[in-house]
Protein backbone atom coordinates (compact mmCIF):
# COMPACT_ATOMS: atom_id res chain seq x y z
CA UNK A 1 0.00 0.00 0.00
CA UNK A 2 2.66 2.58 0.70
CA UNK A 3 5.26 1.56 -2.11
CA UNK A 4 6.36 4.86 -3.26
CA UNK A 5 8.07 5.99 -6.45
CA UNK A 6 11.65 7.16 -6.69
CA UNK A 7 9.95 10.94 -7.52
CA UNK A 8 7.45 10.52 -4.27
CA UNK A 9 11.27 9.57 -2.37
CA UNK A 10 11.99 13.13 -3.11
CA UNK A 11 9.27 15.08 -2.44
CA UNK A 12 9.61 13.64 1.03
CA UNK A 13 12.93 14.67 1.22
CA UNK A 14 12.41 17.95 -0.31
CA UNK A 15 9.66 18.39 2.01
CA UNK A 16 11.36 17.32 5.56
CA UNK A 17 14.62 19.76 4.41
CA UNK A 18 12.52 22.56 3.85
CA UNK A 19 10.31 21.71 7.52
CA UNK A 20 13.48 21.43 9.37
CA UNK A 21 15.42 24.74 7.75
CA UNK A 22 12.09 26.84 7.92
CA UNK A 23 11.87 25.93 11.93
CA UNK A 24 15.12 26.39 12.59
CA UNK A 25 15.24 30.04 11.12
CA UNK A 26 11.76 30.50 12.85
CA UNK A 27 13.26 30.07 15.97
CA UNK A 28 16.08 32.37 15.51
CA UNK A 29 13.77 35.21 13.72
CA UNK A 30 10.94 34.89 16.06
CA UNK A 31 12.44 34.76 19.06
CA UNK A 32 13.38 38.60 18.43
CA UNK A 33 10.85 39.53 17.45
CA UNK A 34 7.89 38.30 19.97
CA UNK A 35 10.14 39.30 22.70
CA UNK A 36 10.13 43.13 21.33
CA UNK A 37 6.16 42.12 20.54
CA UNK A 38 5.94 41.24 24.21
CA UNK A 39 8.09 43.30 25.91
CA UNK A 40 9.70 46.39 23.96
CA UNK A 41 8.74 49.98 24.35
CA UNK A 42 7.39 51.92 21.12
CA UNK A 43 4.71 53.81 19.71
CA UNK A 44 1.90 51.62 19.57
CA UNK A 45 1.27 52.42 16.30
CA UNK A 46 4.56 51.09 15.32
CA UNK A 47 3.86 47.75 17.39
CA UNK A 48 0.18 47.90 15.42
CA UNK A 49 2.05 47.47 11.98
CA UNK A 50 5.00 45.14 13.14
CA UNK A 51 2.29 42.84 14.61
CA UNK A 52 -0.19 43.56 11.32
CA UNK A 53 2.47 42.66 9.07
CA UNK A 54 3.53 39.41 11.00
CA UNK A 55 0.27 38.69 11.13
CA UNK A 56 -0.17 39.37 7.20
CA UNK A 57 0.38 35.34 5.89
CA UNK A 58 -2.85 34.90 8.10
CA UNK A 59 -5.70 36.52 5.98
CA UNK A 60 -3.68 36.88 2.48
CA UNK A 61 -3.82 34.34 -0.08
CA UNK A 62 -0.62 32.23 -0.01
CA UNK A 63 -0.60 32.48 -4.42
CA UNK A 64 -0.78 36.04 -3.63
CA UNK A 65 2.28 36.38 -1.50
CA UNK A 66 3.74 33.70 -3.79
CA UNK A 67 3.11 36.09 -6.72
CA UNK A 68 4.94 39.17 -4.91
CA UNK A 69 8.07 37.03 -3.95
CA UNK A 70 8.50 35.66 -7.37
CA UNK A 71 8.42 39.47 -8.76
CA UNK A 72 11.10 40.40 -5.98
CA UNK A 73 13.45 37.27 -5.96
CA UNK A 74 12.85 36.25 -9.70
CA UNK A 75 15.85 37.83 -12.68
CA UNK A 76 13.71 40.69 -13.21
CA UNK A 77 12.95 41.72 -9.86
CA UNK A 78 15.09 43.88 -7.55
CA UNK A 79 16.56 41.10 -5.85
CA UNK A 80 16.96 38.32 -8.12
CA UNK A 81 18.28 41.28 -11.03
CA UNK A 82 20.94 42.55 -8.67
CA UNK A 83 21.95 38.69 -7.34
CA UNK A 84 22.52 37.86 -11.74
CA UNK A 85 24.85 41.35 -11.75
CA UNK A 86 26.95 39.96 -9.14
CA UNK A 87 27.50 37.13 -10.64
CA UNK A 88 24.86 34.94 -8.66
CA UNK A 89 21.64 32.95 -9.68
CA UNK A 90 18.34 34.75 -8.94
CA UNK A 91 16.15 32.56 -6.41
CA UNK A 92 13.03 32.15 -8.53
CA UNK A 93 12.60 28.41 -9.12
CA UNK A 94 15.18 27.05 -5.96
CA UNK A 95 15.22 25.53 -3.01
CA UNK A 96 16.94 28.18 -1.17
CA UNK A 97 13.84 30.64 -2.97
CA UNK A 98 10.96 28.50 -1.39
CA UNK A 99 12.48 28.36 1.85
CA UNK A 100 12.83 32.35 2.32
CA UNK A 101 8.79 31.74 1.36
CA UNK A 102 8.56 29.43 3.92
CA UNK A 103 9.83 31.24 6.23
CA UNK A 104 8.16 34.58 5.40
CA UNK A 105 4.75 32.30 5.29
CA UNK A 106 5.10 30.51 8.71
CA UNK A 107 6.56 33.33 10.24
CA UNK A 108 3.08 34.06 12.26
CA UNK A 109 3.07 30.25 13.73
CA UNK A 110 6.19 31.09 15.21
CA UNK A 111 5.99 34.36 16.54
CA UNK A 112 2.52 34.63 18.40
CA UNK A 113 2.80 31.47 20.45
CA UNK A 114 6.59 32.95 21.53
CA UNK A 115 4.73 36.35 21.85
CA UNK A 116 2.47 34.92 24.41
CA UNK A 117 4.92 33.14 26.58
CA UNK A 118 7.27 36.21 27.01
CA UNK A 119 3.46 38.05 27.81
CA UNK A 120 2.96 35.56 30.37
CA UNK A 121 6.29 35.81 31.79
CA UNK A 122 6.75 39.31 32.04
CA UNK A 123 10.20 41.27 32.42
CA UNK A 124 10.41 41.04 36.66
CA UNK A 125 12.48 36.90 36.06
CA UNK A 126 15.32 39.15 34.24
CA UNK A 127 15.11 42.13 35.91
CA UNK A 128 15.59 39.96 38.77
CA UNK A 129 18.38 38.06 37.10
CA UNK A 130 20.13 41.39 36.20
CA UNK A 131 20.34 42.34 39.42
CA UNK A 132 22.18 39.67 40.30
CA UNK A 133 24.99 39.66 37.55
CA UNK A 134 23.28 37.80 34.79
CA UNK A 135 24.32 39.07 31.27
CA UNK A 136 22.12 39.39 28.41
CA UNK A 137 22.87 36.32 26.88
CA UNK A 138 22.81 34.27 30.07
CA UNK A 139 19.12 35.41 31.58
CA UNK A 140 18.46 34.02 27.69
CA UNK A 141 19.34 30.37 28.30
CA UNK A 142 19.59 30.33 31.89
CA UNK A 143 15.61 32.45 32.23
CA UNK A 144 13.61 33.11 29.73
CA UNK A 145 14.81 29.81 27.41
CA UNK A 146 13.19 27.38 30.41
CA UNK A 147 10.49 29.61 31.68
CA UNK A 148 8.95 29.73 28.16
CA UNK A 149 9.92 26.43 26.90
CA UNK A 150 6.17 25.61 26.24
CA UNK A 151 5.87 28.71 24.13
CA UNK A 152 8.97 27.57 22.06
CA UNK A 153 7.99 24.02 21.70
CA UNK A 154 4.52 25.43 20.57
CA UNK A 155 6.16 27.42 17.69
CA UNK A 156 8.18 24.58 16.66
CA UNK A 157 5.81 22.43 16.24
CA UNK A 158 3.33 24.72 14.39
CA UNK A 159 5.98 26.31 11.84
CA UNK A 160 6.84 22.44 11.37
CA UNK A 161 3.45 21.04 10.77
CA UNK A 162 2.37 24.60 8.45
CA UNK A 163 5.48 23.94 6.08
CA UNK A 164 4.79 20.14 5.59
CA UNK A 165 1.07 21.46 3.65
CA UNK A 166 2.24 24.63 2.42
CA UNK A 167 0.92 24.53 -1.26
CA UNK A 168 -0.08 27.64 -3.46
CA UNK A 169 3.35 30.23 -2.21
CA UNK A 170 5.46 27.11 -3.14
CA UNK A 171 3.86 26.45 -5.98
CA UNK A 172 4.27 30.01 -7.38
CA UNK A 173 7.98 30.80 -6.61
CA UNK A 174 9.18 27.32 -7.18
CA UNK A 175 7.21 25.65 -9.09
CA UNK A 176 7.28 21.49 -9.10
CA UNK A 177 11.31 20.45 -9.94
CA UNK A 178 11.67 17.34 -8.41
CA UNK A 179 14.29 16.65 -6.12
CA UNK A 180 14.59 21.03 -5.61
CA UNK A 181 10.98 22.43 -5.27
CA UNK A 182 8.66 19.38 -5.72
CA UNK A 183 7.10 19.06 -1.97
CA UNK A 184 4.48 16.29 -1.11
CA UNK A 185 1.49 18.59 -1.44
CA UNK A 186 2.28 20.05 -4.93
CA UNK A 187 2.96 16.53 -6.08
CA UNK A 188 -0.22 15.15 -4.20
CA UNK A 189 -2.13 17.84 -6.47
CA UNK A 190 0.27 16.76 -9.41
CA UNK A 191 -1.11 13.12 -8.80
CA UNK A 192 -4.26 13.68 -8.41
CA UNK A 193 -4.63 15.95 -11.54
CA UNK A 194 -3.27 12.98 -13.09
CA UNK A 195 -6.12 11.03 -12.14
CA UNK A 196 -3.88 8.79 -10.27
CA UNK A 197 -5.33 8.42 -7.03
CA UNK A 198 -3.82 5.58 -5.49
CA UNK A 199 -0.63 7.60 -5.57
CA UNK A 200 -2.42 10.74 -4.07
CA UNK A 201 -3.91 8.86 -1.19
CA UNK A 202 -0.55 7.22 -0.15
CA UNK A 203 1.09 10.11 0.02
CA UNK A 204 -1.92 11.85 1.98
CA UNK A 205 -2.08 9.13 3.93
CA UNK A 206 1.65 8.96 5.18
CA UNK A 207 1.37 12.93 5.96
CA UNK A 208 -1.78 12.90 7.97
CA UNK A 209 -0.02 10.11 10.04
CA UNK A 210 3.07 11.56 10.04
CA UNK A 211 1.93 15.65 11.36
CA UNK A 212 -0.88 13.77 13.65
CA UNK A 213 2.31 11.62 15.26
CA UNK A 214 4.32 14.58 15.39
CA UNK A 215 1.83 17.50 16.91
CA UNK A 216 1.00 14.12 19.49
CA UNK A 217 4.43 13.56 20.56
CA UNK A 218 5.12 17.23 20.93
CA UNK A 219 2.38 17.74 22.58
CA UNK A 220 2.67 14.70 25.31
CA UNK A 221 6.32 16.64 25.65
CA UNK A 222 5.14 20.29 26.25
CA UNK A 223 1.97 18.69 28.61
CA UNK A 224 4.60 16.53 30.78
CA UNK A 225 6.96 19.54 30.86
CA UNK A 226 4.19 21.82 32.17
CA UNK A 227 3.24 18.61 34.70
CA UNK A 228 6.31 19.02 36.28
CA UNK A 229 6.60 22.51 36.80
CA UNK A 230 3.47 22.37 38.35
Amino acid sequence: MFELSPTDWMAIEVTLKLAIYTTLMLLVIATPIAWWLANGRAPGGLRTTVQALVALPLVLPPTVLGFYLLVLLGPAGPVGSTLESWGLNHLAFTFQGILIASVIYSLPFAVQPLQQAFANLGRRPTEIAGSLGAGRLDRFFTVILPMSRGGFIVAATLAFAHTLGEFGVILMLGGAIPGETQVLSILIYDHAEAMDFASAHRLSLGLLIFAFVVLFVVYAINRRFDTVRL
